[in-house]
């Protein structure tokens, strides 16, 4: 086992892995500005002429000049590529050409604002993208970049500016960069530029010196440009070391956990997580904690712990989805499962008992965590999250969460009619207790109410068991509490009985309420994880492609509730293959969209941030060989899948892809076989022809030229043997025609036997004069009952099955030795057996025998054939319903070939009576 020293002195394999991705790519460096106006432009296009004048070819995809005169001087001698104009309601937008630079593609190209959000239509919803596929393509890009527009500080930019930012950029861009250069000016000389008019007109300056630049937020806005530059460089630093295998004080593992719940500031939450991870170094996630709410969850409430979930995977993180029924139990049995470090959670900025019961959870927390680290943070204003991207929706949309309660016009979507039913159990309950009241002269109800609160609550859910506490409440005040029929109370006990009865309602509702949403999500998850079983062993049942893409487009749309099409490569194009419910066209631009997914391995159409205008969202399915197909997804609702379905459809595809490459590699086994089995039948052919096909041709061309040349020197014997040589020749290389002829008929499938009543005798006689020739130098043996059945079968293939069996046992038995042909009735069949005196097959080639072109290895001689009569036998006896074996005698040295054909039904004599 190898020790620690030999471990640290090995480079890491994340850091050669990375060092190998990029390069082939581009080379990226990033101007990054602390605030608008320091100088990003001016300094990228400087360097540029720098370059230019090193002979780089450079070109200028789209700077934004906004009408300074120093930046404008700066684009002469530079090309600029055209932009590309974009209709859009009614105005023409220009963006940057990306399509026009892959073409031109220059070594260098620059791309200032890369937070600009691009026209809808473009192939990205964000420029950033733009940039990303120009490295993929391996060209260099400058770009420009403020701090404000960093996706984990726009929290910390908006508290230090008081202007939320919509116009973001995920992190990874900065990590990407290969180098990251600090574009800064004091504060006091950004204010004077200001003022001279060199960053806005001077009414627009003068407002944004009294706002955003004023002196404390630009300094603020330098420190967090400088801080987070230095941990761009800290990290290429430790992958440098790691890379080289030069050791150091490595960071220790820490992994960060943020808990996010439904309150307003979720985002926020996620946003610190990231920054958190970024300094120690360490691996994040997201946890959501899926209870039943006390009062249930509005669709604002569900869409912020959606979009929090949403945004912890854009940055990088992992999200979570847990049931649970205590909080602070899950969170910590996941943190201490998982090695989590750091737990951050929220203060409660709620009044009131809701937010007496989030402040009971911290400290709950905080009490419980032992080693682990709680990071306690302020809740923000509940501000709105800005889009990742230009193509996430406008308007706040409602995510599907398993087993949650959710609150609409009538408290968590319930119907009126269930609101009826809770005020039936009170009336049940009402009646039941004025029965007992008159029957048993009892008036201790108080526990008939709160079984019908126990029921409403487990039947329906919290809100209308909450209104069968309200109404228990008042019923048993009106009518069990004196003085009766009104809603006075006059004993103070009695005032004493109907609080705790309504407190006990009340916490009995809540809590059956609780255990019924559990339930719910419960069962919920267990019908989903049967039905990813019985899907995995559909697709492990499934042989066909058709019938694989088919199970996968109708589980997904089953499981989803979506329009579900699959998309193979078929001859360099896509083309779809399945869909549910079936679809066989698709629209251009979404056939564009598919098309990128697949060759880029990325998500493309309808909410992605690549050709977001499509109608579809395409999803590329993924093995460890890279992308096998594409499935794409269409819905009515609008809004993008909440993280739950957005891993259940991962999960779907997984499966999916896994079980398309097992069918794809059984397919390219067949044709690999099949590709052998016809190298080996051709060359087999080859041979036979070369050889067993030339030696009867030399034979005749030899007897055939010594008779032209030289006749009359032959006298009448020598003559006649010339003579016969040619005819038997000749009827030796008809046979290696015919057998080639009845094979091909074979594997054509048009041979179609005559089934017509024969008797074996004497088709046995007429193949036995046939081979006269061929058996002149053996003993000939008949073994035939003379009680033999009259069989259904072809005369013409039966007597050239027994021929093929004939001729070759006389090329495998030696002269002198006896063929003994024999038939026999047993069990309903007749078997004919051929057995001769020769060497017997090898027990290894038994298996093979009726093989095309096989045949045994021979000893001292071959004797010639081309292997294809025993296969023929096979085939011919098989289109009369028979089987035939090969097998060596038992009694002495030979083979013995047997051949079973069933006998045929009795026929009814014209007097049987029927």
């Amino acid at each position: 086992m190898e020790d620690a020293a030999q471990r640290e002195a090995r480079p890491s394999p994340d850091a050669l892995l990375e060092a190998a991705r990029r390069a082939d790519a581009g080379r990226f460096k990033l101007f990054l500005g602390a605030a608008p106006g320091v100088g990003k432009t001016y300094e990228m296009l400087a360097q540029a002429h720098a370059r230019l004048r090193e002979g780089v070819d450079v070109a200028v995809g789209v700077v934004e000049t906004h009408g300074r005169a120093e930046t404008e001087a700066l684009l002469a001698g530079l090309e600029v590529i055209p932009r590309r104009p974009v209709e859009y309601k009614g105005h023409t937008l220009r963006e940057m050409d990306l399509d026009a630079i892959l073409a031109r593609r220059p070594a260098l190209v620059l791309v200032d604002e890369l937070a600009h959000s691009n026209a809808p239509g473009s192939r990205h919803a964000k420029r950033y993208l733009d940039v990303q596929e120009l490295l993929a393509a391996g060209i260099d890009v400058y770009a420009t970049l403020n701090i404000q527009h960093v996706e984990s500080l726009t929290d910390v930019v908006a508290r230090i500016t008081r202007i939320r930012v919509r116009e973001l950029v995920p992190d990874s861009v900065i990590d990407r960069a290969d180098e990251v250069e600090v574009i800064d000016l004091t504060p006091e000389d950004l204010i004077q530029r200001l003022q001279d008019g060199k960053v806005y007109v001077p009414q627009q300056a003068a407002r944004a010196i009294r706002h955003y630049f004023s002196p404390g937020n630009l300094t603020a806005l330098r420190e967090l440009a400088l801080r987070r530059t230095a941990q761009r460089v800290d990290a290429q630093m430790l992958s440098y070391m790691q890379a080289h295998a030069i050791s150091g004080p490595w960071p220790a593992g820490e992994r960060v956990l943020a808990c996010v719940d439904d309150a307003p500031g979720a985002t926020a939450l996620v946003r610190h997580a990231k920054r958190l991870a970024d300094q120690l170094r360490a691996s994040w996630a997201v946890i959501h904690v899926e209870t039943a709410p006390v009062g249930g969850r509005s669709d604002a409430a569900q869409d912020r712990v959606a979009e929090a979930l949403r945004l912890a995977e854009r940055l990088g993180g992992t999200a979570v989805t847990i049931p649970g029924q205590d909080v602070v139990d899950t969170v910590l049995d996941y943190a201490r499962q998982h090695n989590f470090a750091h737990v951050i959670i929220a203060r409660a900025r709620r009044t009131g008992w809701r937010g007496f019961l989030r402040g009971a959870v911290e400290r709950r927390l905080i009490r419980r965590a032992g080693d682990l680290a709680v990071h306690l943070l302020p809740t923000p204003p509940d501000v709105a999250t800005p889009p990742a991207t230009a193509a996430a929706p406008a308007t706040t949309q409602r995510a599907t969460t398993q087993g949650a309660t959710t609150q609409g016009a009538w408290g968590g979507g319930i119907a009126p009619a269930q609101y009826a039913g809770s005020a039936g159990m009170v009336l049940a309950s009402l009646a039941v207790a004025m029965a007992m009241r008159q029957l048993l002269a009892t008036s201790d109800v108080a526990l008939v109410f709160l079984t019908a609160v126990l029921v409403s609550a487990i039947t329906y859910g919290l809100w209308p068991s909450l209104l069968a506490c309200l109404l228990s409440a008042l019923a048993y005040n009106f009518f069990f509490l004196p003085p009766l029929y009104t809603f006075t109370i006059a004993d103070p006990e009695n005032v004493v009985a109907l609080f705790f009865f309504a407190v006990v309602a009340l916490l009995a509702s809540n809590l059956a309420a609780r255990v019924r949403a559990q339930a719910i999500a419960a069962r919920e998850r267990a019908k989903t994880t049967e039905d990813l079983y019985q899907f995995s062993r559909k697709l492990g049942l499934a042989v066909e492609m058709d019938d694989l893409l088919w199970a996968t487009a109708h589980q997904i749309a089953l499981m989803l509730k979506l329009r579900v099409v699959l998309l193979l490569p078929e001859a360099g194009t896509l083309a779809v293959r399945a869909g549910y419910p079936p679809e066989d066209l698709l629209a251009e631009a979404d056939i564009a969209a598919a098309t990128w997914s697949w060759q880029h391995t990325s998500p493309a159409g309808r909410g992605a941030e690549t050709l977001p205008g499509a109608k579809w969202l395409f999803l590329p399915m993924r093995t460890g060989r890279g992308a096998v197909g594409v499935v794409g997804i269409d819905r009515d609702a609008p809004g993008p899948l909440s993280p739950e379905q957005h891993r259940l459809l991962n999960a779907l595809t997984d499966q999916a892809a896994l079980a398309i490459e097992r069918v794809r590699l059984i397919e390219d086994l067949d044709r690999v076989r099949l590709a052998a089995e016809a190298d080996r039948l051709r060359a087999a052919l080859l041979t036979s022809i070369s050889h067993d096909l030339r030696t009867p041709l030399a034979s005749i061309l030899g007897s055939a030229s010594s008779l032209a040349a030289h006749d009359a020197a032959f006298d009448p014997a020598a003559r006649a043997a010339l003579t016969r040589t040619i005819q038997e020749e000749a009827e030796r290389l008809n046979r290696f025609i015919g057998n080639l002829l009845d094979m091909t008929r074979l594997e054509a499938g048009r041979v179609r036997p005559d089934g017509g009543p024969a008797d074996v005798s004497d088709a046995v006689g007429a193949v036995l004069r046939r081979a006269e020739k061929i058996l002149a130098g053996h003993r000939v043996q008949l073994d035939l009952p003379a009680d033999l059945p009259m069989l259904a079968i072809d005369m013409v293939l039966f007597e050239q099955v027994l021929f093929n069996l004939l001729d070759n046992a006389a090329k495998y038995a030696p002269g002198g030795t006896a063929i003994t042909v024999r038939a026999r009735r047993h069990d309903g069949r007749v078997r004919l057996e051929v057995l001769d005196e020769g060497p017997g097959i090898p027990a290894d080639d038994l298996g093979r025998i009726f093989d095309k072109f096989y045949r045994a290895p021979a000893t001292d001689r071959r004797p010639p054939g081309i292997g294809l009569g025993l296969a023929i036998c096979r085939g011919f006896v098989e289109a009369m319903g028979g089987t035939i074996t090969a097998a060596n005698r038992a009694d002495r040295p030979g083979a013995v070939f047997s051949i079973d054909l069933p006998e045929p039904p009795p026929l009814l004599l014209p007097d049987t009576p029927r």
